[in-house]
């Protein structure tokens, strides 16, 4: 990736990358410069199946530079980076974009508190595509559960959303749950 930046060559990265459907890079630690070369790559991608970047150790740093290209991606995966409430807000920049292809987006243990999810909901209740939602171990509490009520009944494609490990008491895990029957196959796993 760091060759096809330096070059400064699209034809070549074109031609190299072009037609790449996943891109893994799951578990190594990526610095803002290694996201700033991958965003590079990216745009010049046509097609982009799964970006798979859990565990990578971005910070709001890395992902400011990926911002632009994230919503090119079929299938976003930054669970298990520490993002927090503002890392997700630009996510939801990315989500914004009219040209926005994500269908599965994977936010899993990520730091994400109620404020944030509250600010994601609202940007994602815009995105009748989305087919899976991964919030799991995060620190979402029952003041999120009116949110995540409306988008899950906004959503028609919505399949599953995975929302263990918060911190929901006993009333909003019921809550939750009870959200399935209206909705046969949607998989609310609380």
């Amino acid at each position: 990736m760091h060759y096809l930046f330096e070059s400064q060559n699209p034809a070549l990265a074109q031609q190299t990358l072009g037609s790449v459907e996943t891109l893994s890079f799951r578990g190594l630690g990526l610095t803002p410069i290694d996201c700033m070369v991958l965003s590079h790559v990216i745009r010049l991608c046509d097609t982009i199946k799964c970006l798979d970047l859990g565990g990578c150790c971005i910070q709001c740093e890395g992902l400011q530079r990926l911002g632009p290209v994230l919503h090119k991606c079929q299938e976003l995966r930054l669970g298990y980076n520490n993002l927090g409430d503002s890392g997700v807000k630009l996510v939801s920049a990315a989500l914004r974009n009219p040209d926005c292809k994500i269908q599965t987006l994977r936010l899993d243990s990520v730091g994400l508190t109620d404020s944030g999810a509250e600010d994601l909901v609202s940007t994602l209740s815009t995105k009748p595509s989305l087919t899976e939602l991964y919030l799991a171990v995060n620190s979402l509490t029952d003041r999120c559960v009116p949110a995540l009520r409306d988008l899950i009944l906004t959503l028609p494609r919505l399949k599953r959303i995975m929302l263990w490990g918060n911190k929901f008491g006993p009333t909003g895990k019921k809550e939750l749950r009870s959200l399935q029957e209206p909705r046969p196959g949607l998989t609310v796993i609380v």
